[in-house]
């Protein structure tokens, strides 16, 4: 056995019992050209690390020290490195498809290594050009990065950080980058075909020559931009409510007067089946609202209210619902793949009597046999909710509260959970 395999072999022993073995200390260690495929390296120290051409597929690194690691043609393909730092790490011609690298660490960083003489030597490291297709970069660190003309195609990057990054002649066809954070980045001449922006803050990005055709740019904000300078052909801004067919207009209006007035005027939304596609309702309180089988792609709810709302058969994909509060709404059998439920909440609601005085009864949100594959619940409060038989393929639950959660008989392949997690059996009788 070399030193390398038995350091891998110490370091899965520590992660199973850390008062044995040995946590992985590959800092500043030659590994390029090493076959590295399908092993569990979580938590290891990488620091500076030379992995040129090494073969990372299917890795396990959660949580990796890869700072200032050199990467350049790597193949990370399907290797999961979510909580990397890897600031200041060389990425060059590194095969990242089918990478996830949610909450990734990625922007430039210095390295300092010993030099003659008793003297340090620091490296000033720029993350440089990325070619990434389909992988998953939710929430990562980019911020202030320069990724000039990098190939990051058909890529999840729902809201990453991206805050000053140059992203000059990059083609982003097809990604993700709903409630991304682009203030201030430098679009010019990107490619962002099709991409998705929905809810994404743009305030004074650089969009000179840019390509946003076919580009979904519903709850966008773009103050300060410059869009007439870019191919904007086929880009799809919000739908107002007031553009609504007129009865639906109207029942949104009085559903309002009927919240407000706490029944006395207006009266309650009957929405089933109502066409609220791309439709812009930041904002809106439509709690105890009935939309059953209503078409919601892509609409923007985020900051919303809909406490006890009736959504189900509903198709939510793609959807913006980030920090909505959802408690006791009802999603049985709908759809909301992709959707963004980012710190939503979930959670029971409270019950009242007539007189409006509260009871000791709560009613749990339900999302049985929901579809939410490749949904966005990072942070989401769910406790008591109802998620049996829902499909959370590619789901992403860090961070999200599960306490009391109904999981059985749902599909949880490939999804993002707090470590050490566990679902557990929760009798539920609604």
């Amino acid at each position: 056995m070399d030193w390398i395999a038995e350091r891998i072999d110490q370091h899965r022993i520590w992660l199973k019992t850390p008062n044995r073995g040995r946590r992985a200390d590959f800092v500043l260690a030659d590994l390029s050209y090493r076959d590295l495929a399908g092993v569990d390296l979580r938590g290891a120290r990488m620091t500076g690390a030379k992995l040129c051409g090494a073969s990372l597929s299917g890795a396990t690194m959660i949580g990796a020290d890869l700072f200032a690691a050199d990467l350049t043609g790597a193949n990370l393909t399907s290797a999961d490195l979510s909580e990397t730092d890897m600031r200041g790490a060389r990425l060059e011609k590194a095969d990242f498809t089918g990478c996830v690298l949610r909450r990734a660490d990625l922007r430039d960083g210095t390295l300092f290594s010993p030099g003659n003489g008793g003297y340090v030597n620091a490296h000033e490291i720029k993350a440089g050009t990325l070619v990434i297709n389909r992988a998953i970069l939710a929430k990562a660190d980019l911020s202030h990065t320069r990724l000039t003309r990098s190939v990051i195609v058909q890529t999840d990057l729902s809201g990453a950080n991206l805050t000053g990054a140059d992203l000059t002649g990059s083609d982003l066809t097809g990604s993700v980058l709903q409630n991304t954070n682009l203030t201030r980045a430098i679009l010019t001449g990107a490619i962002l075909v099709n991409a998705r922006l929905s809810g994404a803050r743009m305030f004074e990005a650089k969009l000179d020559g840019a390509i946003l055709r076919g580009a979904d740019l519903i709850g966008a904000d773009l103050q300060g931009c410059a869009i007439d300078r870019a191919d904007l052909t086929g880009a799809q801004f919000h739908r107002a409510c007031d553009t609504l067919a007129s009865e639906v207009h109207r029942a949104i209006l009085a559903h309002e007067r009927w919240i407000d007035s706490s029944g006395s005027r207006g009266e309650r939304a009957i929405l089933d089946a109502a066409d609220l596609r791309q439709v812009d309702l930041r904002g809106t309180n439509l709690s105890a609202a009935i939309l059953r089988g209503s078409r919601l792609d892509r609409a923007v709810l985020g900051g919303g209210t809909f406490i006890m709302t009736d959504f189900r058969g509903a198709c939510l994909d793609g959807a913006n619902l980030m920090g909505a509060n959802l408690s006791g709404a009802r999603f049985d059998h709908a759809s909301l793949e992709a959707a963004d439920l980012t710190d939503a909440v979930l959670a029971p609601a409270p019950l009242s009597d007539a007189n409006g005085l509260g009871v000791d009864r709560a009613w749990p949100a339900s999302l049985r046999s929901a579809k939410l594959r490749r949904a966005h619940l990072a942070g989401a409060d769910l406790r008591g909710a109802i998620l049996s038989g829902a499909d959370l393929t590619l789901a992403d639950l860090t961070g999200a509260n599960l306490q009391d959660t109904a999981l059985d008989g749902s599909i949880l392949d490939g999804a993002a959970l707090d470590p050490g997690y566990r679902p557990t059996p929760v009798p539920h009788a609604v």
